[in-house]
């Protein structure tokens, strides 16, 4: 749990310094986006679409994936 921790928060710094720098470089997101011949509304649907398809697919999958799981553990040796 610690190094999970331990990484989000330096992605989190990085991604801060990151920001800093290219503000310092007089550019914002919407120029990035821009440049990549996206909008902002592009993206959010790209990202809705994107929810929209992973969704259902995740739920399927977890009525297989978690009941082996439950399987697998229930039958495991106990650990002393």
């Amino acid at each position: 749990m610690f190094r999970f921790l331990s990484t989000i928060v330096k992605i989190g710094i990085a991604s801060l310094v990151t920001g800093v720098v290219l503000t310092k470089l007089d550019l914002s997101a919407e120029q990035v986006l821009l440049e990549l011949g996206m909008t902002p509304d592009n993206v959010m649907t790209a990202l809705e679409s994107g929810v929209q398809w992973a969704l259902p697919n995740i739920i399927l999958g977890s009525m297989v994936i978690v009941p082996v799981w439950l399987v697998v553990y229930l039958f495991r040796p106990p650990r002393s």
